[in-house]
């Protein structure tokens, strides 16, 4: 039995805020550490570093359980069944529901478990649960969606990535700038079909020394609220880290798969920062002595931010629907999406369209 896409649906919120929004705030490098830089320059160097130009929030009286919301029921919309006929929801997230102007977490209930109320779906045997894997949850909830399918556990399960990092950044935090909102799902289906569907995948903890990479912490700069603590991030070890062990994981997954990397069309890799990815893929192919083929890799990173685990489901969409300009997905293309982020995690999947 094959795990097969059977819709695909996405949210990109209408707030845009442009690098130069952020020109009026005063960074820090550290805790009451100032930076002495004209904020123009920092934002100039940002740009060139991680190809953001602008990012999508949502608005005040939206939540993360509005958004997954209206992904899944566009997913479920584009999809062959009906919504009674869900066997799983899983929600990949990291902060749950944070209302605008309250900086908390609210993980009860489960974001899973709102939006299959806000979906009305009456069939008590559609189990809904969340799924905190950082970054790569999206992808890894996919994985756990596959394994219920393949294992015949599972006909249809839902799966939704979603997140809004607005609502917890730093603004005197220059790093603040690279986080954004959205969510992206779609709809794993049982098939017969030997032509399509989920080929291989490969996932990873490493928590030994970077567990701690990405955490929570109080702000830089002056804090209303002693209590409040904000997404933070170590960069470069980030970085560092990507580069050597995301291409491997993304080896072991096209392995898995059986497919050869002549035969992959696109690798949508999570959209963290443009050098990162740019470095990661040169990497994964420089594991084959193979060049990068012309068009392998899209980006959505320069208008939308890194909107966590919505970035890749987001990606997939807006490919399949024809919006990244350059990009398309047919019938027999094998694709790879592959994440890294807090934990650290890492993960890839190989796809058959």
């Amino acid at each position: 039995m094959k795990a097969v896409i059977n819709g695909v649906g996405s949210y990109i919120p209408e707030i845009r805020v442009k690098n130069e929004d952020f020109i009026g705030y005063e960074f820090h490098s550290d805790y009451a550490v100032k930076i002495n830089e004209d904020p123009s320059s920092i934002i100039r160097k940002f740009e060139k570093i991680t190809g953001i130009s602008e990012r999508r929030y949502i608005s005040k009286e939206l939540n993360n359980d509005d958004i997954a919301y209206i992904a899944a029921k566009r997913a479920i919309e584009s999809s062959t069944i009906d919504l009674e006929e869900l066997d799983y929801i899983i929600v990949a997230h990291n902060y749950g529901n944070v209302a605008y102007g309250t900086n908390r977490s609210d993980f009860m209930p489960s974001i899973a478990t709102r939006v299959k109320h806000k979906l009305g779906i009456k069939n008590n045997n559609c189990v809904a649960f969340d799924v905190v894997f950082g970054c790569p949850g999206w992808v890894e909830a996919m994985i756990q969606a596959t394994i219920y399918i393949q294992s015949g556990q599972a006909k249809n399960c839902l799966v939704i990535g979603s997140e809004t990092l607005s609502r917890v950044v730093d603004l005197s935090d220059r790093d603040s700038m690279i986080f954004a909102d959205g969510s992206g799902a779609c709809v794993l289906s049982a098939s017969n079909n030997e032509n399509a569907g989920v080929l291989g995948h490969a996932s990873q903890t490493f928590s030994y020394e970077e567990a701690d990479f990405l955490y929570n912490a109080k702000s830089f700069g002056l804090q209303e609220n002693d209590q409040d603590r904000f997404i933070k991030m170590q960069g470069r070890k980030i970085y560092e880290f990507a580069l050597n062990h995301v291409p491997a994981a993304m080896k072991v997954a096209l392995e898995k798969s059986g497919v050869n990397l002549r035969d992959l069309k696109k690798v949508l890799l999570h959209q963290a920062n443009e050098k990162m990815d740019e470095a990661i893929i040169q990497r994964f192919y420089g594991l084959y002595n193979q060049e990068i083929p012309k068009g392998i890799m899209p980006m959505s990173i320069h208008l939308l931010g890194n909107s966590s685990v919505a970035t890749v489901p987001t990606l997939l969409d807006l490919i399949l629907q024809g919006k990244i300009e350059g990009h398309e997905i047919l019938p027999g293309d094998c694709v790879m999406m592959a994440s890294v982020g807090a934990g650290m995690n890492i993960n890839a999947l190989v796809y058959q369209f």
